[in-house]
């Protein structure tokens, strides 16, 4: 029965996505979800270490532009935007306290979502000039690449293999890799599950730093991190290894798994940005200079996390 109750509210949860939200600005497509199987495992001998990518003299906190004393609202990514009328994001419409579409409002919600809110504030004067595209974790970077989106937040952690590819906001949020496991698992963490499978959502670090772990573990990979939480319910994962503000959000959902071990990652979050948009780029950084300096940010995650907030992360830039 623990299983049937859990896998029950999964599904919900993402089957809830296909609600049109009151107050969105444009309907969210179709969500993605489908019964996780087969499961996809993971070679580790092809999922090459992030440090293997990086080039030399790399440093995720400091690779950033700053916001400057000119006016990026008048460079030409902005404007396009302005002209839109509306800003495009990627967000997960999954991810429980980040973003989710809230069963009782039908509106796409978490803390991810309100930082995006206040970039269009800045440049709409409205934080409802938003439209929000939901994507999973391996369809974020291919979605700014090819102007899909105009930026996505998405519990995305700055990397430097990433960094070729996209341009990232200073960092927003700091999180670290944790293990989610049944409440009767005597797993304690990471190096407890050697040859054990565990779940993480493709084209995540996540999946990565599980091939990579000394213990061994066989990774297996989804589409979405609801996915990977009705594998666990299901038993056909040992556990979920992914940011602790995911699992949170997932223990949130099922009151018979439990979060063990410390964190043994660090997962700096920022905003995804193409790298032909250095204005827009700059422009999101002076929100997050804005938003860390006036109590925004402390006021976001007191209401969407539910707890005391932490002093915000530092900017660092490269310029």
């Amino acid at each position: 029965m623990r299983v049937t109750r859990a896998l029950t509210g999964a599904v919900l949860l993402s089957l809830l996505g296909a609600c049109a939200g009151a107050g969105d600005t444009a309907t969210m497509p179709p969500p993605t979800f489908a019964p996780p199987q087969p499961v996809g495992v993971k070679n580790p001998a092809e999922m090459p270490s992030a440090a293997a990518a990086a080039p030399n003299g790399c440093d995720v906190r400091h690779s950033s532009l700053r916001p400057g004393s000119g006016n990026p609202a008048t460079g030409p990514a902005v404007s396009a935007i302005r002209s839109r009328g509306r800003l495009v994001v990627g967000v997960d419409q999954n991810t429980y306290l980040f973003g989710y579409r809230d069963p009782a409002s039908g509106q796409i919600v978490g803390f991810d979502v309100d930082i995006l809110r206040e970039v269009a504030l800045d440049l709409f004067g409205d934080r409802n000039a938003i439209q929000f595209v939901a994507l999973t974790s391996s369809q974020r970077i291919p979605a700014i690449r090819n102007n899909q989106v105009d930026l996505v937040a998405e519990t995305m952690t700055i990397t430097c293999e990433r960094l070729q590819q996209v341009d990232f906001s200073s960092v927003y949020f700091e999180a670290g890799q944790r293990v989610l496991v049944p409440k009767d698992s005597s797993a304690t963490g990471i190096a407890d599950l050697g040859g054990a499978t565990v779940c993480a959502a493709d084209g995540s670090t996540s999946i990565r730093n599980i091939a990579t772990a000394a213990s061994k573990p066989v990774p297996v990979s989804v589409p979405d991190w609801t996915d990977c939480l009705v594998l666990l319910q299901q038993g056909q994962v040992a556990a979920i290894s992914t940011d602790d503000t995911i699992l949170q959000g997932l223990a949130a959902q099922d009151p018979n798994v439990k979060l063990v071990g410390d964190k043994f990652t660090d997962e700096p979050y920022g905003i995804a940005v193409n790298k032909n948009a250095n204005d827009l780029l700059r422009f999101v950084n002076r929100t997050l200079e804005r938003i860390r300096s006036d109590g925004t940010w402390q006021a976001i995650y007191t209401k969407e996390l539910q707890a005391a907030a932490p002093t915000p992360p530092p900017a660092g830039y490269r310029d």
